[in-house]
């Protein structure tokens, strides 16, 4: 009852059209932000914000960038880790070659170079679509990993391979600590989530959208296939590659070619199906779900008092964990999101039956 919009009247178009339309749901994002920039620095502990909230932040956002070309203009890829390599590694040049360059334009930086190897590796969705294309930006994943293992340029001729970013700052203010450090990737997931979200609603979210329902319907009512297919690999490889820049600097701090391999593809890629398909909030979830979940199952057996060794662990958590994401697509193939809509729909009537 008390989620009902009733009495909430809308007199012109931009504020039916306003992200949040519902009154309750105004509050909770204000709440939700003021919880997050204000309260949870200032009482979460150092291992919370730097091994939990950080990489959730981070994923999440790598999740925003890749639903928009999985979700909204259906393009399968498993290359997302070679678009977030890039995006970390031309960061880091920058920052070494020209120093004087600000942290948070060294960021950007990354993701216009990673905007570029995608538009590249993209020109073959004009032609191929479906699992074929997912074996195309399967080669961009194993050339980008070829190429900054092999070519010493980009790692500054390091002998081990290894680079590491030195103390960070930003605007004269330090992004050191456990709680700088998640504050400075909370404004830039806050920014590109608002920037995404309003994207999908606009002209281009709706030009996505057809290419994904049918292509060559789209292309009878006048949207350009090239165009469409290409803006989303433009805007999905940006925001990953500047996921990728704040995964190295801000939760590695040193990291190799190896930290952006397949593996990483295929998390992100699990997080916007767990999530929800063509859904921002659906990216929050999924990443939730990816980095609490292994969590919870290292420290129950301990809650429980059982001792388990190291690799017994391992495989327990990697089982039940794949379980549990079979599970869910089971009961709900769209995602957490769905379920969350359903909720909401559910509280807007209540107490009343369906």
């Amino acid at each position: 009852m008390f989620y009902r919009e009733n009495g909430q009247f809308k007199s012109t178009y931009r504020a039916d059209q306003q992200i949040f339309p519902i009154r309750q749901d105004r509050a909770f994002m204000l709440g939700l932000l003021l919880v997050a920039f204000v309260v949870v620095p200032l009482t979460a502990s150092n291992y919370f914000l730097q091994a939990i909230l950080t990489p959730f932040l981070i994923l999440s956002l790598a999740a925003i960038g890749l639903n928009i070309l999985v979700g909204y203009c259906g393009q399968i890829s498993i290359g997302s880790g070679a678009f977030m390599a890039v995006g970390a590694y031309a960061a880091w040049n920058f920052g070494v070659r020209m120093p004087a360059t600000p942290l948070v334009v060294q960021i950007l930086l990354g993701g216009v170079f990673a905007t570029l190897v995608g538009v590249v590796f993209g020109v073959p969705s004009l032609r191929i679509r479906g699992l074929y294309l997912a074996v195309t930006t399967l080669a961009a994943q194993f050339f980008v990993d070829w190429a900054f293992l092999r070519i010493p340029f980009f790692t500054n001729y390091s002998s081990s391979g290894n680079v590491s970013v030195p103390a960070l700052s930003a605007f004269g203010l330090p992004v050191q600590t456990p709680g700088q450090r998640y504050v400075f990737v909370l404004i830039f997931v806050v920014v590109f989530a608002l920037l995404a979200k309003n994207l999908v609603r606009g002209a281009i979210g709706r030009q996505w959208m057809a290419i994904r329902d049918m292509d060559v319907a789209a292309s009878v009512i006048g949207i350009r296939p090239m165009y469409a297919k290409l803006t989303a690999f433009a805007v999905s490889s940006f925001i990953l590659g500047v996921a990728g820049a704040l995964w190295a600097y801000i939760h590695l701090g040193s990291w190799e070619p190896l930290a952006f391999d397949l593996n990483r593809s295929l998390q992100l890629l699990f997080i916007v199906i767990i999530g929800g398909l063509g859904s921002i909030v659906g990216s929050f979830f999924g990443a939730a779900f990816m980095v609490l979940v292994p969590v919870l199952l290292t420290n129950v057996p301990h809650m429980l008092g059982m001792s388990l060794g190291i690799d017994t662990a391992s495989h327990i958590e990697h089982m039940v964990f794949g379980a549990l994401i079979v599970f869910f697509l089971i009961v709900e193939p769209h995602g957490l999101a769905r379920l969350w809509s359903i909720g909401k729909e559910k509280l807007r009537i209540w107490p009343f039956p369906h």
